[in-house]
């Protein structure tokens, strides 16, 4: 695959060569119109602005739409900027994909290219609805569509991206995406910021938000002979790091996180559903892999509002005077208007929530991560889990056949499912429980987990 690949992306980069050239060229004609007829000093010294670039128009719209097209391809096969293979990542033919980050450019750029088993239109609709696959995606709104003249499609595109941590906002981008199809049959998708921060909508959920700028990027995908495609993946972002306390830079200067995120997320996405369309991976017990896909999105959706607490999702900060405390926040939104319990806290439906962040000098995240979800007991605490049981057996809310209890510490993981190099995992895990009454019998409790290493 190494060698295919190589060979492409020589063809690629000649072919860029070539469209650098093109519209070195043809920006010239358009920066100077009348410099060949006109000799004269008032031509020489009188300039215009040029209504090429300007973004209000269609004509505008196509001419960036073109511009950030050929900068793409130069990110992609050329070298536009400087790529050093990433760190960690296990060449040879059991690699799924060549993956690259940037070294020394603006922002944090991240690439990466492999061969997927499926139609490049299918490649691209799958690439195209982010949310599906970029966990940190919280929603995308195509605002306007119209058609490029060339067959191809030029979109005005809203995306809101989850923090990372309680401790900054939340980024959000105003984009100009741009899909078509190269004379070797080749399907472009390629994107980049439109100059201005007041683009988008003005709700109120924006304000909650800083404008991040998307540098060009996108998608290129080439279809094989033998079938299947040859996917190109390119992600550059500018996150506005500087706006950022000191000791989280890192997460938003780092070209690594954004190639784990993005860039390596996205082709493993499509390489996943590929292999079950064709079979090669098979769920036991009759498991359908859409809806095992569909509960792992939920689960890492509900954990990120909770850690945004967005106002239009009905967050509300009940405690917490500074950005290093316990936050408590309360999800009201979901509560029934035909509720009358006296106490908000045991509204059926409401949710309350508390976050905090912290560093962890010298742990790795994988290793954080594996201690939480194999030693339950090590870290959390079972009596208030007896507590919070024997509150709602008394309640107005109070789960049918729900009855006091204890655990024991002890817990059981059940794998329901995951990916194919295991970087997410979708598991139940059951806590073995002992009533606190001896006539009783004792219940389990069973938790639906999500693990993403």
């Amino acid at each position: 695959m190494n060698k295919l690949l190589m060979e492409e992306n020589e063809r690629l980069q000649k072919q860029v060569s070539q469209l650098v050239h093109e519209n070195a060229y043809m920006k010239q004609q358009l920066q100077n119109p009348s410099l060949a007829n006109d000799t004269s000093c008032e031509s020489n010294v009188t300039t215009t602005p040029n209504p090429l670039r300007d973004a209000s128009n269609p004509a505008g719209l196509l001419a960036i739409a073109e511009e950030t097209l050929t900068e793409f391809l130069s990110k992609a096969t050329g070298t536009a900027v400087d790529w050093v293979p990433m760190p960690g990542m296990k060449p040879g033919p059991d690699s799924f994909g060549i993956v690259a980050v940037s070294h020394g450019c603006r922002g944090v750029a991240a690439r990466a290219c492999g061969l997927v088993n499926l139609e490049p239109t299918k490649i691209v609709e799958i690439l195209k609805d982010r949310p599906s696959w970029f966990r940190d995606c919280r929603s995308l709104e195509v605002f306007t569509m119209l058609p490029a003249g060339n067959g191809g499609t030029i979109e005005l595109v809203y995306m809101q991206m989850y923090a990372p941590t309680t401790l900054v906002p939340a980024r959000d981008f105003w984009t100009l995406r741009y899909t078509t199809t190269m004379e070797d049959g080749s399907l472009v998708v390629c994107e980049r910021s439109l100059s201005g921060s007041g683009g988008g909508p003005s709700t109120a959920s924006a304000q909650q938000f800083v404008r991040a700028e998307m540098l060009p990027s996108g998608y290129l995908v080439r279809p094989c002979d033998g079938g299947g495609s040859i996917v190109h993946i390119v992600d550059h972002l500018d996150l506005e790091a500087w706006s950022v306390p000191e000791v989280l830079r890192p997460l938003y200067e780092s070209s690594r996180v954004v190639a784990q995120k993005m860039t390596t997320a996205a082709l493993r996405h499509i390489r996943q559903i590929a292999q079950e369309t064709s079979g090669e991976v098979v769920y036991a017990l009759g498991r359908q892999p859409a809806v095992l896909r569909t509960f792992s999105q939920r689960l890492s959706r509900g954990f990120n509002d909770a850690i945004s607490g967005f106002n239009d999702d009905g967050w509300s900060v009940m405690a917490g005077d500074g950005i290093e405390d316990v936050i408590i926040a309360c999800n009201s939104k979901k509560i029934r208007s035909n509720n009358t319990a006296p106490n908000a806290f045991i509204a059926p439906g409401g949710v309350i929530c508390a976050k905090a962040s912290m560093l962890l000098q010298s742990v790795p995240p994988a290793v954080l991560v594996r201690f939480l979800r194999e030693h339950r007991s090590e870290w959390a605490d079972y009596n208030f889990d007896a507590y919070s049981a024997s509150a709602l057996k008394s309640s107005s809310c109070s789960l049918p056949g729900l009855r006091p209890m204890r655990f024991s510490g002890s817990q059981i993981i059940m794998p329901l499912a995951h990916t194919v190099e295991n970087e997410e995992i979708l598991e139940v895990v059951r806590l073995e429980g002992q009533a606190l009454d001896e006539g009783l019998l004792s219940r389990d409790i069973h938790l639906l987990q999500f693990a993403l290493e």
